[in-house]
């Protein structure tokens, strides 16, 4: 699914150049749940901006499904993006005015159409049938991050990302949102590659991925 070969990301700072990636090398199977760990700074989203066709490698190259993404225009990484990952944010990224079905739909326009069905049948899968006409800021926390990870499903991605999707919930929420993922991921056989700090979190996925200095220092299978 996913095959990364010697990634590197440098920034320009002024006179200097700063190393966030380091010759990464990684290798994704399809339908995999795998979680990305390491210290702040230690490249993490910044590898899951890449692998989300959000932005290039320095050097290197990404094989997304046997193509090599690495190389692509931004408006041909636009499509792939459109066509191909879902993302789920620590922040949600919903837009206040809209209800949850019309925050979902938004997910379907951004892929070029629109089925309210299909939106609804996206809510229904996070449980928030009853929820489809409500506004963000008429749910609570944990069913703003289920409205999220509808609208990253909605146009049925074969990838999805998930930036820390716990971060900004209590523990109980927490729980509810990786057991909607986790569930999810078994029935649609989705990858779904997950930042996280909690190592309780970690540990519903398949294997983890430790980073530090913009290195791949470790993995681990559960």
């Amino acid at each position: 699914m996913i095959r990364l070969q010697d990634i590197t990301k440098v920034y320009p700072m002024g006179k200097r150049e700063l190393t966030v990636l380091s010759g990464v090398n990684l290798n994704i199977k399809k339908g995999e749940l795998v979680a990305i760990m390491g210290p702040s700074g230690s490249g993490k989203t910044t590898l899951l901006n890449l692998i989300g066709c959000l932005d290039k490698p320095t050097s290197g190259s990404y094989y997304l499904e046997d193509r090599e993404v690495s190389r692509l225009s931004s408006n041909e990484l636009a499509q792939v993006r459109a066509q191909k990952v879902g993302f789920v944010f620590q922040t949600f990224n919903l837009l206040p005015r809209l209800s949850a079905l019309a925050n979902v739909e938004l997910g379907m326009r951004y892929a070029g159409g629109s089925d309210r069905s299909q939106a609804l049948e996206a809510l229904a899968k996070v449980g928030l049938s009853d929820r489809a006409n409500h506004r963000p800021t008429e749910l609570s926390g944990g069913e703003q991050q289920r409205v999220a990870i509808a609208r990253a499903l909605v146009k049925k991605p074969p990838l999805i990302l998930a930036d820390e999707p716990t971060g900004n919930l209590d523990s109980r929420s927490g729980e509810e949102i990786i057991s909607v993922l986790t569930s999810l991921h078994a029935e649609q056989g989705i990858t779904l590659l997950m930042i996280t700090h909690d190592a309780n979190i970690a540990h519903h996925c398949q294997r983890i991925i430790h980073l530090k200095d913009g290195e791949v220092v470790s993995e681990e299978s559960i």
